[in-house]
């Protein structure tokens, strides 16, 4: 043992000596050999370190970016979860910083222009049609042009209400986003030198391969000058779906100032208990392109009747307004709706937010409603003035701040079924099947005008109506597919059901859980 430590001791004394005078070559070619291995050694263990971190990234990406649902439970629009808690701005939870997911590689085919037409909710549908087509045709998404041109005349850019940085990076590992066209190409448009066209409505994924993507490899760059509805509801793959929802309830977020508002309103209404967000349809365009005018005075129908033809897009001038409602095409009027809240047993005691723009009538037909639920709230009572200035005139911010807060809501009931009912009934779902009341329009009205005339009385108008609505509370159910009539059959966004976690047992879905 001693000779063996001496030599040993020897061996390194020597290697010493060697290093400092630089004399016996053999001692100092150790020395360097000594030190190639450390070096190699700490590359080896620093390019492990990398290649392991990276893993990490990698996982936490996929797991922010995809599915959340199902890794983190149940998701709220907002930063806390539990609805039913008030939200404290000093006890909101840290959120770690964003990984970005990694970018998708992949020989880009052309560029995607895209304008698309309506309001808030048809426009948000369609954003996300047009990423999953720009993702599966292998081509450079354009960052969607709103429409500035329709009845509400919103001149807000996509980002006066989405989070745009957002939206392109949380998809990079799906398509590549721009905010505007390479320099050459964007003059080329800015001429006018671009094939501009709308794709077919309701078609099928296998439509835009054989039909669009030719036309974007000849041109270079296509703009879809219509983008309502252009992707069919079903019979599309699994991964498109699944696509369509990651852009709608993970990449469509609004800027930060309509979120932090939509928290205030939030935290302002759950200071005082429950609350139910009625969306309150009776808005004057509405009126004006269905044609419905029950409860109009001469003067009112006949402002309502020239508004329509005032808009060439509106294609049906000649309306029958009795024949429609019967049918259940109209909205449900401020006095019906005070009515079926009443007979679905909803406690006059609860808020009810309103959630539309100014209604028709005013006042005057917003009395009986108010008489039957006192506590009738909007964000203009509950906000500012000076905290809504910035929204003045734009519309879509405004249904913006309606949506977040329709999300949140105990109840969410539609008098329509319009984009922004159909588009947040989805995403009720998506948060876990919130209860949402789906009003059987054509059904209720006889049941009303029978009430009404006498033939039913109150406690069988109301059974009827309870009865008939007890499977139309959001519970999850299959959509309703209709082959060759797209129009009549359930929409995507209303029951996006590829993306839905069946949940059936744990959720309370009557109207009285509140």
């Amino acid at each position: 043992m001693c000779s063996i430590e001496g030599k040993g001791k020897g061996k390194m004394r020597g290697i010493r000596m060697g290093a400092t005078k630089g004399g016996g070559g053999g001692g100092g070619e150790r020395v360097e050999k000594l030190k190639s291995s450390r070096t190699k050694l700490w590359m080896i263990r620093a390019t492990t370190s990398v290649l392991l971190w990276t893993c990490i990234v990698q996982l936490t990406a996929l797991g922010d970016t995809w599915g959340p649902h199902l890794l983190k439970g149940w998701p709220s629009c907002f930063s806390y979860q539990d609805s039913s808690v008030s939200v404290v701005e000093d006890k909101v939870p840290s959120v770690p910083a964003r990984v970005l997911p990694p970018k998708r590689v992949y020989k880009n085919n052309g560029y995607l222009m895209v304008s698309c037409n309506g309001g808030l909710n048809q426009m948000r549908a369609a954003i996300c049609d047009m990423v999953t087509i720009a993702r599966y045709l292998n081509v450079t998404l354009i960052v969607p042009e709103l429409d500035k041109t329709s009845f509400w005349s919103d001149p807000s850019e996509f980002q006066d209400i989405f989070d745009v940085d957002h939206f392109i990076m949380s998809l990079r590992d799906e398509v590549r986003i721009l905010k505007e066209l390479p320099p050459r190409l964007k003059r080329r448009v800015e001429i006018g030198m671009v094939y501009s066209m709308p794709p077919i409505s309701w078609s099928d994924i296998s439509y835009y391969h054989n039909q669009i993507l030719p036309l974007i490899k000849k041109y270079k760059v296509v703009h879809l000058n219509k983008t309502d509805t252009r992707l069919a509801n079903n019979g599309q793959p699994l991964e498109i779906q699944k696509l369509r929802c990651r852009v709608n309830f993970s990449a469509l977020r609004f800027t930060s100032q309509i979120e932090e508002l939509g928290k205030r309103v939030v935290k302002l209404l759950r200071q005082n208990g429950p609350f139910i967000v009625l969306h309150l349809r009776y808005e004057m365009d509405m009126l004006a392109f269905s044609g419905c005018t029950q409860g109009c005075n001469s003067e009112e129908v006949e402002e309502l009747t020239r508004m329509r033809y005032a808009y060439p897009w509106w294609k049906e001038k000649i309306i029958n307004s009795d024949l429609k409602r019967k049918d259940g095409f109209c909205p449900l009027t401020p006095e019906e709706t005070a009515l079926i809240l009443r007979a679905l047993d909803i406690d006059n005691s609860y808020q009810i937010y309103i959630a539309a723009g100014e209604i028709y009538g005013g006042q005057r037909r917003m009395a009986t409603l108010a008489a039957a639920y006192p506590k009738l709230v909007r964000k203009e009572t509950l906000l500012e003035p000076s905290d809504l200035g910035f929204f003045q005139n734009h519309s879509s911010q405004m249904a913006a701040l309606d949506y977040l807060v329709s999300l949140e809501s105990d109840i969410f009931i539609p008098t329509y079924d319009g984009n922004m009912a159909k588009v947040v009934e989805g995403h009720r779902r998506f948060l876990g099947f919130k209860q949402t009341i789906l009003l059987e329009r054509r059904l209720l009205v006889d049941l009303i005008d029978q009430y009404n005339s006498g033939t039913l009385s109150w406690y069988e108008f109301s059974d009827a109506v309870n009865e008939s609505h007890e499977s139309r509370k959001g519970q999850p159910t299959q959509r309703l597919v209709i082959p060759d009539r797209p129009k009549e059959e359930d929409y995507f966004y209303a029951n996006p059901e590829e993306c839905l976690q069946p949940s059936y047992s744990r959720l309370d879905l009557s109207v009285g859980g509140l």
